[in-house]
């Protein structure tokens, strides 16, 4: 039985941190790519996208899911970077694993945590997101502003790529995470169907 499971949201929604919970949950392996990016270049995302730019970001992120792939597990939790809604190769390569949850976050919960991690450095804002630093912002209302257009537009491609959505928000990690839960049973339930189906 396939039990990969895909997590994709905007950044801050808790991939990472909820995808390590689920793994364990599932009694599986636990990847990261941007972990896996960062092993294969040297570089972290965020480098590859100020220094090289969005497409070839966006190929380093596609060969991770290909790497993945050619690994042929059948059973894991995978989360993805941010920006993989926009990135056709690597989604293409992720539907072949296994499906896809969306972790659905209000707006002003993922911009707060954004604004949470600047950290300023001769008057300028610092580790902010790559597409956000991009538009250069001066004012914390600056950084919210640009964020919302890219929250609006990533939201409506998450939805249309995802087998399901998981609607989490600034409760505790374990009252998200049986959130999480319940919306990968039902996936795993539906695939183990599906597969009996299949075979008998």
């Amino acid at each position: 039985m396939h039990k990969v499971i895909i997590l994709v949201g905007i950044k801050h929604c808790g991939k990472s941190s909820q995808g390590k919970l689920l793994a364990k949950r599932l009694e599986c392996p636990f990847f990261d790519t941007d972990d896996i990016i960062m092993q294969m270049t040297g570089k972290t995302p965020r480098t590859i996208y100020l220094e090289l730019g969005s497409q070839y970001f966006m190929q380093a992120e596609a060969e991770a899911c290909r790497f993945l792939l050619d690994k042929k597990i059948t059973q894991a939790v995978i989360a993805t970077g941010g920006g993989i809604c926009n990135n056709t190769q690597a989604i293409t390569l992720l539907k072949k694993m296994g499906k896809i949850v969306f972790l659905e976050i209000p707006e002003k919960d993922a911009a707060d945590r954004i604004i949470r991690e600047i950290v300023y450095k001769n008057g300028k804002m610092t580790e902010l997101p790559a597409y956000i630093a991009k538009e250069n912002p001066q004012t914390e209302e600056d950084v919210r502003r640009i964020f919302s257009a890219f929250y609006k537009k990533r939201t409506a491609l998450y939805k249309q790529i995802a087998d399901a959505t998981c609607f989490i928000d600034s409760s505790p990690k374990n009252v998200n995470a049986e959130k999480i839960w319940a919306t990968t049973k039902k996936l795993i339930t539906v695939a183990t169907t599906s597969t009996a189906s299949t075979t008998t």
